[in-house]
């Protein structure tokens, strides 16, 4: 008697024998009893439910055998059928039920072995293997599942002592029906807990699914925004002087053309996972776009005081907050400063709003810095303007 279990079921199918601990569990994915009983689950619990029916063919000949008529002999082999077709049926019904429902089919199962007694007698205890086996099949905890099973056995030892005699052959129906029950059990244990290892598996990739996309967002929004404040000042920059100073605009211009191209290669980098940001290479990108939008730029010579696993996030920071500078402060000042635990960038322009406070950008970069174990602060600066303050 063995049941089977299929990995490649329906990923919207429960896997057979779902723990009942979660009292809540109705019909989920299984939606009505009559695909419960055609899903995939059940097909492999048919297979091997349906060669431990075998065993029922003793108990119809002991039906027939006691039979005083053929009419008696019908009825009891079509009760036989009935209570085949219900252990048939009893493990995909009890799947898709709650703790109460599940036990219901068991009790059910067990009582309907009993309209078998004017035939059997107390010798129906071969039947009560299935009703172990169903119980077992239900998956409870298993300090719910081991006392029933057991008081099966038992029950079976002491029906067949008192009517068969005690002799040796008494041990060996109870030992079957706790045998294969507890086997049972295990199995669709085990089974349930394959099938939650694969519903946390799909949820962790769908997690990480939506953080790869969160970050590529991110990114891309970081990239361009950046590139393209610089593009645009540039852009308004040269045609200022394209009447003024020819030279000076083409110079521009073909900075912009450099640009659009470098921020090109930054988004085919960046969905391919490949980009890495450096504070040094932010500070030059951050004084080129800060004198071609006229702010005097106040920068650090040198990088030396940011720790080495600290300068992606820090060149992250001087991008976005540079960036803010160029587009929304109204400045003549930004100053950029690099500590060990410490990266800030003020400007004297207009200061802090609720807008720019809760920008996608500064949203974003709060992101980053927050997956380090740091911590962003925006407010006023001592230069009257805005302050970006990320502590590492």
């Amino acid at each position: 008697m063995h049941a089977t279990s299929r990995g490649d079921g329906l990923d919207a199918d429960p896997p057979p024998g779902t723990p009942v601990r979660r009292p809540d569990a109705t019909i989920r994915a299984t939606g009505t009893l009559p695909r419960a009983l055609w899903s995939r689950q059940a097909a492999g619990w048919y297979v091997g439910a349906g060669f431990a029916l075998v065993w029922l063919v003793s108990l119809a000949q002991q039906v027939v055998a006691q039979s005083a008529s053929t009419s008696s002999a019908t009825v009891g082999v079509l009760l036989l059928a009935m209570f085949a077709v219900a252990f048939l049926v009893s493990a995909p019904l009890a799947w898709t039920l709650r703790t109460r429902g599940r036990l219901t089919v068991c009790a059910g199962l067990f009582a309907l072995s009993f309209t078998l007694f004017p035939w059997l007698g107390w010798d129906i205890a071969p039947a009560w293997a299935y009703v172990g086996v169903t119980f077992g099949m239900c998956a409870f905890p298993w300090r719910w599942t081991w006392p029933p099973i057991l008081g099966l056995g038992v029950l079976a030892l002491v029906t067949d002592g008192l009517t068969g005699g005690w002799d040796a052959n008494v041990i060996w129906v109870p030992a079957i029906i706790v045998s294969i029950s507890l086997v049972m059990a295990s199995i669709a244990r085990t089974t349930a807990t394959m099938g939650e290892l694969r519903r946390t598996q799909r949820q962790l990739e769908a997690l990480a699914v939506e953080r790869e996309r969160g970050r590529v967002a991110r990114d891309i929004h970081d990239i361009l925004g950046h590139s393209l404040t610089v593009v645009t000042v540039k852009a308004e920059l040269a045609s200022r002087l394209v009447d003024v100073d020819p030279q000076r605009a083409k110079a521009e211009m073909a900075e912009v053309e450099s640009l659009a191209r470098g921020a090109l290669a930054d988004v085919r980098a960046t969905v391919a996972g490949v980009r890495s940001v450096n504070v040094s290479g932010e500070l030059a990108a951050a004084k080129a776009a800060l004198a071609a939008a006229g702010i005097a730029a106040e920068l650090p010579s040198s990088t030396d005081a940011v720790p080495p696993g600290r300068r992606e996030l820090a060149g992250w920071v001087v991008r976005e907050g540079v960036t803010n500078v160029v587009r929304h402060s109204g400045a003549s000042v930004c100053r950029v400063t690099l500590g060990t635990h410490e990266v800030e960038v003020a400007d004297d322009g207009a200061g802090p709003s609720g807008s720019s406070a809760g920008s996608s950008g500064l949203n974003g970069l709060r992101e980053r810095v927050e997956a380090a174990g740091g911590r962003l602060m925006v407010g006023r600066s001592d230069l009257g303007g805005f302050s970006l303050r990320v502590t590492l």
